[in-house]
């Protein structure tokens, strides 16, 4: 969820949430309509403001793998996963189906 949708939803007034994460009314604003980034030092505060609702990925998913390289450990799903690879169908089926053989079959 994006910052803006989550204080819509909420119904967080903009000021209160400014004043809870020590920012300015103004640059809340900015960073709300896009005019600027979320500043990186501000990402931990306003995902543990909004209860994990708005994420520091999706506050900055164009470098947070760079900036925060813990959590692609933890969220190996979310924006800037390694693409499926052109065998990606074997690494969901077991073997023994995918070739057509029982492996736990004696011989």
């Amino acid at each position: 969820m994006n910052l803006k949708n989550y204080l819509i939803e909420s119904g967080t007034k903009k000021a209160e949430f400014a004043r809870a994460i020590n920012v300015s009314p103004a640059l809340l604003h900015q960073w709300i309509e896009n005019i600027r980034p979320v500043a990186i030092q501000h990402c931990p505060a306003i995902e543990g403001e909004t209860g994990g609702k708005v994420t520091r990925q999706e506050l900055r998913p164009d470098d947070w793998q760079k900036i925060w390289p813990e959590l692609v450990a933890v969220d190996p799903g979310h924006a800037g996963r390694q693409p499926p690879t052109a065998n990606a169908i074997f690494d969901t089926v077991p073997l023994r189906a995918a070739v057509g053989i029982d492996v736990g079959a004696k011989p």
